[in-house]
């Protein structure tokens, strides 16, 4: 199963493609979609379908995971975000409308690091252990690395999904083996 990774952004859009085969996964490709700063966010809108439209049109993956929203502190900046997120979303739904599926990001960080309040640097480490090190340009592509791996530790499909029902869903698989190793 190829499942392509994604945590939107409104600059900058991390995307990260996974394989998962049994209880192996193997990193395949990752990077970023940048976005024009300079010009005002609703005019972006149309370079950020554009270059998602791109993204897919490129790679063919199975299953799409996103990060849904977070919490920040200033509105406009949520706004932004979930226009974004809605932009990304449109140039996937006709192709992939039941191969869509949304990751809280305290989800995304227990499924990697084993709790979802984990810094940025150590669901790096833990990506790093699990996949080989990587060189990625922001956080956004990691970010991007750990998403698709969260749905493949979280898809019931796999053979290595966790029993959902349980708040201790984390501390099983392949971050309770590895949390040891994470400092």
């Amino acid at each position: 199963m190829l499942v392509l990774g994604i945590d939107p952004g409104s600059v900058t859009t991390g995307w990260a493609l996974l394989r998962s085969e049994g209880l192996k996964v193997h990193y395949v490709a990752s990077g970023i979609l940048c976005f024009n700063k300079e010009t005002e966010f609703l005019e972006r809108l149309s370079e950020i379908k554009k270059k998602s439209d791109e993204l897919l049109s490129q790679i063919k993956p199975d299953v799409i995971a996103l990060e849904s929203l977070i919490f920040v502190k200033s509105p406009t900046s949520l706004i932004k975000l979930a226009q974004t997120r809605g932009i990304i979303l449109s140039a996937m739904v006709e192709k992939f409308e039941d191969r869509i599926f949304e990751y809280s990001p305290n989800l995304v960080k227990s499924s990697a690091v084993g709790h979802g309040h984990a810094d940025k640097e150590s669901v790096r480490k833990v990506l790093d252990m699990l996949l080989g090190k990587q060189e990625y340009k922001t956080h956004d592509e990691s970010d991007a690395v750990a998403v698709a791996l969260c749905h493949i530790m979280n898809s019931p499909r796999n053979g290595i999904a966790k029993n959902t029902r349980t708040k201790t869903r984390a501390r099983s698989g392949l971050a309770a083996a590895l949390a040891h190793k994470i400092g």
